[in-house]
């Protein structure tokens, strides 16, 4: 399978090949400039490239021109100026010169070293680039009458290939060259002007003014292209039938006679490979691209059938906004003339009237407080800024319609009554469950050791237990015996439930033993003595008498009046 020329674009369908894929990454940095912060200090330097031929230019020689010149770069001095130099040399878009240096000093030899000249890519992109700027955002005219050199071009070749002896070369050459060159300034009118066409199309806001010219148009000129296209198409058919059994004899004549860039050396007798671009008209592709102008080649349609619908498509649009104005009272529905007027006053205004324009004209008033207060749980300071303060909830009926009330009807009351019957019960049996621990530690007291407490009894004495012990008074004693440390030792204590109506007695004996057995486990208590009564018929605050009493200067129960304790 033979490989394609180096160079060659891929066929449609082709995966591209590293090497294809390199070279078009290459040829787009050579846009880069255009697109970068400083592209108009990019642009006024490549201007001045582009104003000279095979010629490199230093970077003094550069400062000059562009001070000459003014323009965003005339301030550049040499450090920046080759700052935008070298990136240009990186894209591509120019090459260093190898011209020989003469300085009289080493920073003018420093400075004037680096030359720079113009690359091909870079000078193709920059005159697109200006031929873009230059361009004014208008119609550009139909050269219709290239059409008709065009088909007159190609039937006279077609009768000059078909005499005997055929025609003389420098003669075939002038007329092929001649007959691209009208049909290219042709094709690029047509593709510009239905460029502007489209950009008319997608709007749907003419005014009055606006329509009557885009009906002028339409009717008018963008007609008489169409008609003299279908005209002259099957003309410009049958001569290139006629001729194109003529071509391939034809372009080897012209081969022969004038081979340009073509005769240069090939690779393989040039350690250089030069790749050339032929003429228009010198290769048998661009005749076929001709011919697929005017005739459906390749099953996707002919520029022809393309130019009907695009007229097509033109007057639909034409009909719509016909529709929309007879529709309209007024003659205009389009906001486009106010928002132009509107944004003209933003441009012309101060600061402060801007303000109030925007507030005026789309109701942008200054931040609010709305005043929702943040959960109870998140106290923030005074001076937290709101970007990094905790987000506050807003109702969606106040986020997306400003309104605080609620809509629909209110919902009814809740009824907790069963709720609260629950709880009043469970209250209830609770204080059922004390009072029958409260009579059975009464009944087991100064017998611990023969009955078996339930749950509720013990939970309750350890209640009572903790109460006397930990808001008990110790009391300093000294033995005789020399053998023992002074310490403290506790006498007695006690506390009672006033709502139970119980007290417990807590008495320290020496060798004494309670054993309180109960279903969750059995509690050994050394040097204790347990005694639980009824408090009913004692007088708040007053001492229980016999065998429960206490040490005199006992210490008054809290204030509360529900729990006490006593130490002596």
């Amino acid at each position: 399978m033979e490989e394609p020329a180096p160079g060659t674009p891929p066929e449609p369908g082709d995966a591209p090949s590293a090497p294809d894929a390199h070279e078009t990454r290459r040829r787009l940095d050579a846009y880069t400039y255009l697109s970068a912060p400083e592209r108009l200090e990019y642009l006024a330097i490549m201007r001045i490239f582009c104003g000279t031929l095979l010629a490199d230019l230093a970077v003094p020689d550069m400062m000059a021109k562009l001070r000459e010149g003014g323009g965003p770069a005339a301030g550049l001095d040499a450090d920046p100026l080759t700052a935008r130099l070298e990136p240009l040399v990186k894209w591509g878009n120019l090459l260093r010169g190898s011209h020989t240096v003469k300085a009289s000093s080493i920073t003018e030899y420093q400075r004037s070293r680096a030359r720079y000249q113009m690359s091909r890519l870079g000078e193709r992109v920059q005159r697109d680039a200006d031929g873009v700027l230059a361009e004014a955002d208008a119609a550009r005219e139909v050269s219709n009458e290239l059409l008709a050199l065009v088909e007159r071009g190609l039937r006279e070749l077609a009768e000059l290939v078909a005499e005997p002896g055929g025609i003389a070369p420098q003669d075939g050459l002038e007329r092929v060259s001649t007959l691209f060159v009208q049909f290219a300034g042709f094709a690029d009118s047509v593709r510009d002007f239905y460029a502007y066409l489209g950009q008319v199309l997608a709007r749907y806001d003419l005014d009055s003014g606006e329509y009557q010219g885009f009906k002028e148009l339409l009717l008018d000129y963008v007609e008489a292209i169409t008609e003299d296209v279908s005209f002259r198409t099957p003309r410009i058919s049958a001569a290139l039938d006629a001729l194109w059994p003529y071509l391939p004899g034809l372009l080897e004549q012209l081969d022969a006679h004038a081979q340009g860039l073509a005769g240069l050396p090939t690779q393989s007798e040039s350690r250089t490979e030069t790749r050339v671009q032929r003429s228009r008209g010198r290769e048998l592709a661009d005749w076929e691209g001709l011919r697929g102008w005017f005739r459906d080649t390749d099953g996707q349609g002919s520029q022809v059938d393309q130019l009907r619908d695009a007229t097509l498509r033109a007057l639909q649009s034409l009909l719509a906004n016909a529709k929309r104005m007879l529709r309209s009272a007024t003659g205009e529905m389009s906001r486009r003339r106010d928002l132009l007027r509107l944004a003209r006053w933003f441009d012309e205004a101060a600061p402060q009237d801007a303000h109030d324009i925007a507030v005026a004209a789309f109701g942008l008033y200054g931040a609010r407080h709305l005043g929702i207060p943040p959960a109870a749980d998140e106290v923030v300071p005074a001076y937290t800024s709101w970007w990094t303060g905790p987000v506050v909830e807003v109702p969606v009926a106040l986020r997306e319609r400003g309104s605080r009330a609620q809509r629909g009807r209110t919902a009814s009351v809740e009824d907790h009554s069963a709720q609260k019957e629950r709880l009043r019960e469970a209250a209830r049996q609770r204080g059922a469950d004390r009072n029958a621990a409260a009579d059975e530690l009464c009944s087991a007291s100064a017998r611990f050791d023969g009955v078996r407490l339930t749950s509720a009894a013990l939970s309750l004495l350890l209640e009572l237990l903790a109460t006397a012990l930990g808001n008990a008074r110790l009391r300093r004693r000294a033995e005789a015996d020399e053998r023992e440390e002074q310490g403290f030792g506790l006498d007695a204590a006690w506390s009672e439930d006033a709502d139970l109506g119980i007290r417990l007695t807590v008495h320290r004996t020496a060798g004494a033993r309670t054993l309180l057995r109960s279903a969750d486990g059995d509690l050994l208590l050394d040097d204790l003595e347990l005694v639980v009564h009824r408090t009913a018929g004692t007088a708040d605050g007053a001492e229980p008498t016999g065998s429960e009493a206490l040490p005199t200067q006992p210490h008054s129960a809290p204030a509360d009046g529900m729990k006490g304790v006593s130490v002596s």
